[in-house]
């Protein structure tokens, strides 16, 4: 009988433990991995099977929800890789290309990206007491449309140039005079205004990408995540991931090595 010359056995790996894994090998630790760190981290019933613990972590997860259909396809591809009463008996070898990728999930499950890292770091901010009107030149000048707002140190808010504008129609609907609102309004009556509070969040500076994705994902009105060293709203700002930021951190996970 011929063996695979890929295969290596338990004895040869104890004789050898500076012996290069074959594609095989690297393919079941990745996916043992992959399964071990979602049941761990969302506590998940360890007699489910994998494709049940696919599904089961896509509205958990925006890595597992972009990878569903592949993380699938692996768990099928692991049991024909494997002979089936011995795990660690290996009759097939997968491609490169398939291990690459799922090493790849695998890296972006346990040590993902952080979103400090591609998101805006120099924070601008104003204070409660200014008038709408230098808000609104504030925004217009710097060309960030999210701008946290602080009163003795603590954020109250994040003033955003379209909720600003839709203020501002609503005052002039009402009767009210433009340049009123523009000199005597300050940005925290604004804010005191506004009944979706749900529309920016405070997060600590560990935040990962794929965290952040995942809120953007599961809260459609999010516009803002302000990033502080530990998630406090007392803290300084460090960064502000925006939805501008999406596309960009999208891509980040595509081309993540």
């Amino acid at each position: 009988m011929i063996e695979n010359e890929n295969v290596t056995s338990e004895s040869e790996q104890y004789q050898n433990p500076t012996k290069q894994k074959s594609r095989a090998e690297r393919f079941i630790d990745a996916f043992n991995n992959i399964d071990y760190t979602l049941r761990a981290r969302y506590g998940l019933n360890r007699s489910m099977g994998f494709s049940d613990l696919i599904r089961k972590s896509v509205s958990l997860n925006y890595v597992v929800r972009k990878y569903e259909d592949d993380l699938i396809d692996y768990g099928r591809l692991r049991n024909a890789i494997v002979h089936q009463g011995n795990k660690n008996f290996v009759i097939a070898e997968p491609h490169e290309r398939i291990v690459e990728h799922i090493e790849k999930i695998e890296q972006l499950l346990l040590a993902p990206p952080k979103a400090i890292d591609f998101c805006r770091r120099d924070v601008l901010t104003t204070q409660a007491n200014v008038s709408m009107e230098e808000v609104i030149k504030l925004i217009a000048s710097s060309n960030y449309s999210n701008i946290p707002v602080y009163k003795n140190g603590e954020l109250i808010g994040i003033a955003n140039g379209q909720k600003i504008l839709n203020a501002f129609g609503m005052y002039l609907l009402s009767g009210g005079k433009a340049q009123s609102f523009l000199k005597n309004a300050k940005i925290e009556d604004m804010l005191t205004k506004i009944k979706d509070s749900n529309y920016y969040e405070v997060q600590s500076a560990d935040l990962t990408v794929e965290d952040a994705l995942n809120k953007f994902h599961s809260n459609p009105k999010l516009l803002a995540i302000l990033l502080t060293k530990n998630g406090g709203s007392s803290s300084q700002p460090l960064g502000i991931v925006t939805g501008g930021d999406v596309i960009e951190m999208n891509k980040v996970l595509d081309n993540f090595q």
